[in-house]
């Protein structure tokens, strides 16, 4: 577990990770031909597994699916550098720890976000270029 940054919010868990795909095809051939991995395929060709030890769930996130999260849009804009990979941490109060992010210069792309399959998030890019969730996710905390 980790403490708490300053004292405001506490994040409990990795909620996700993976890439975010621009050659759906060709990542798709690399992690299930090369590495041997298994997905379950979404709507939008959003390919997931929560069967690999370490990460609640991996994912190949495409770009056009994470700029229509963040933007509402397909396309990611050009004034913001496109994110190479996602990463997504539950926390214990998403609005109190979205507020302190805010406070430390961070700007959010989204706040406070319900997604259709229940999760709340805000979302940011980090300065290594990451597009960073901060999430209340009810499916992986035994919550529907």
């Amino acid at each position: 577990m980790s403490k708490k940054a300053q004292g405001k919010f506490k994040v409990l868990f990795v909620a996700g990770f993976g890439p975010i795909v621009q050659d759906i095809p060709k990542s798709r051939k690399f992690y299930v031909d090369a590495l041997g991995l298994s997905f379950q395929k979404e709507a939008g060709d959003y390919l997931h597994t929560e069967k690999l030890d370490g990460v609640k769930t991996f994912a190949l996130w495409p770009l056009s699916q994470a700029a229509q999260s963040c933007f509402g849009k397909d396309s990611w804009p050009d004034q913001v550098p496109a994110p190479q990979a996602w990463l997504e941490f539950d926390v214990d109060n998403v609005e109190q720890a979205t507020r302190e992010l805010e406070s430390q210069g961070h700007r959010m792309l989204i706040k406070n976000k319900k997604e259709p399959w229940g999760q709340s998030v805000s979302r940011f890019i980090t300065p290594e270029g990451l597009l960073v969730g901060i999430t209340f996710t009810p499916s992986m905390r035994g919550q529907k």
